[in-house]
């Protein structure tokens, strides 16, 4: 074998193991990328042609993530390549974010480049308007294929979500706390207890596994308990750390970790049944204004590069095997993970919304 001499060629070498590395992964999954000979820029291979993209000179990303997460991995991507602007963007809950990505198309106005969603229901429904655009990225020979669309190249999964119940761990001591989603059922928890609004694709996974689990009275049983919903996560907890809730009836496990890092007093539980989970999915749009910059971006996300990148400043898990847990979290693999078969999912979308709205209050 060849061997690198130091210094001088240890650029090459590092390029070497990036492609060398591709190939076999490649060959293993038998994924075709939409270039014949993706080039490695910046530490990642690409099909993009990087030249165009800073011609380009923006990329434009709506996406449902925290938005001080969302501003931090724009900054990254933007550090790596300063002549591709990220500061135009919009965040909001994957509802009324798809709504406002619907009303400008609809109106004949194309402003985003990549959309990223945390509910399969609207990303399926853009399928069928043919919104996005088709691009296999490089990236995606690591990604296992229930982590992509069918066919791939739509979207792909670049974060994985758990959620579990959180309390105040000064308010309630760890012997009363919930340990299992049915104990959130007890009276003693009235008018105590928060979750998300029905714009949450979170939110939307958790009430279809457990109707799945405890029936349709389940939730009908909630509504006793007189439950808030709220349209952000940082709401819930900060409700909880302020005393104005005791329980996170859906605790997103990474804003805990969030929190918790910052010195909150509050206690993470994974039920007994187990967490639900839902991926983070992102696409590149069909007429994006500006297309060698959103696969350059998308490429970058789901890079080993993105992906460390994103789970330091969001604290999800990644679903590349190659990337750690997220700061202080126990890996992914020492929790029982809930998910729905999305196809159901997806076909009950509209009654979960009308029935949420209905918990909430909301006729």
């Amino acid at each position: 074998m060849r061997k690198c001499r130091p210094m001088l060629q240890l650029v090459r070498c590092l390029i070497l193991g990036v492609v060398v590395c591709y190939a076999s992964l490649v060959m293993a999954q038998g994924l075709q990328p939409s270039c014949p000979n993706p080039k490695e820029v910046k530490g990642f291979l690409t099909c993009a042609d990087v030249e165009k993209a800073e011609k380009e000179g923006a990329v434009v990303y709506y996406g449902p993530d925290v938005e001080r997460q969302l501003v931090g991995m724009l900054k990254k991507f933007n550090e790596l390549f300063p002549n591709i602007s990220t500061n135009q963007y919009l965040r909001e809950q994957t509802g009324r974010l798809y709504a406002k990505l619907n009303a400008e198309r609809q109106a004949g106005t194309f402003l985003a480049d990549v959309l990223a969603l945390s509910d399969y229901s609207p990303a399926f429904d853009l399928i069928k308007k043919k919104g996005y655009a088709t691009y296999v990225s490089p990236q995606m020979a690591a990604f296992d294929q229930q982590f992509m669309s069918e066919p791939p190249g739509i979207f792909t999964w670049y974060s994985l979500n758990v959620a579990g119940i959180t309390y105040n761990a000064d308010v309630v001591p760890a012997a009363e706390a919930p340990k299992s989603w049915k104990d959130l059922l007890d009276p003693k928890w009235r008018d105590a207890i928060n979750f998300k609004d029905s714009a949450s694709g979170l939110q939307g996974v958790q009430w279809f596994v457990l109707r799945q689990l405890y029936g349709d009275n389940f939730w009908k049983d909630m509504m006793a308990q007189k439950p808030r919903t709220l349209p952000s996560t940082v709401q819930q907890y900060e409700r909880a750390v302020n005393r104005e809730d005791k329980i996170i009836g859906l605790g997103q496990y990474n804003t805990y970790l969030e929190f918790k890092a910052k010195g909150a007093p509050l206690a993470f539980v994974p039920p007994t049944e187990g967490v639900v989970s839902t991926p983070a999915i992102i696409g590149m749009l069909d007429k994006a204004p500006h297309p060698e910059a959103a696969k350059l971006f998308i490429d970058w996300l789901l890079s080993p590069l993105g992906q460390a990148a994103h789970n330091q400043l969001s604290f999800t898990y990644s679903p590349r095997k190659d990337v750690a847990p997220p700061p202080g979290a126990v890996s992914l693999s020492a929790m029982k993970i809930l998910q729905p078969d999305w196809k159901e999912y997806i076909a009950s979308h509209s009654k979960y919304v009308r029935e949420w709205n209905a918990l909430a209050g909301m006729q």
